[in-house]
């Protein structure tokens, strides 16, 4: 069974730094696209970043330039290093991957940025 734990999150000030960590189970990961995607009170789900099976990736523009997404197979964790952070990111974080045409997500990870 494909379970998908998020953690990390926390409360941090604008301008500082967290570390999401996504830790996979149930399968080997390292065949497929995985992504982080964000959720905040009243609005919907958005993508963050994507890294590939072949290790491309891709942002959000609102995160370019401030987030980076990576991928350790030999632990199947996904991470995101996140910096300069903006009250705007606050949201809920989610990860997720799609095998064989099933997405599967995490329950999510609270970051909360103050000015």
């Amino acid at each position: 069974q494909v379970q998908l734990v998020e953690s990390g999150g926390g409360l941090v000030q604008a301008g500082g730094s967290l570390r999401l960590s996504c830790a996979a189970s149930g399968r080997t990961f390292s065949s497929y696209a995985m992504g982080w995607f964000r959720q905040a009170p009243g609005k919907e789900r958005e993508f963050v970043a994507q890294t590939t099976s072949a290790d491309s990736t891709n942002y959000a523009d609102s995160v370019k330039g401030r987030f980076t997404i990576s991928r350790d197979n030999t632990k199947n964790t996904m991470y995101l290093q996140m910096n300069s952070l903006k009250p705007e990111d606050t949201a809920r974080y989610y990860c997720k991957t799609v095998i064989v045409n099933l997405a599967y997500w995490g329950s999510g990870t609270q970051v909360t940025v103050f000015s």
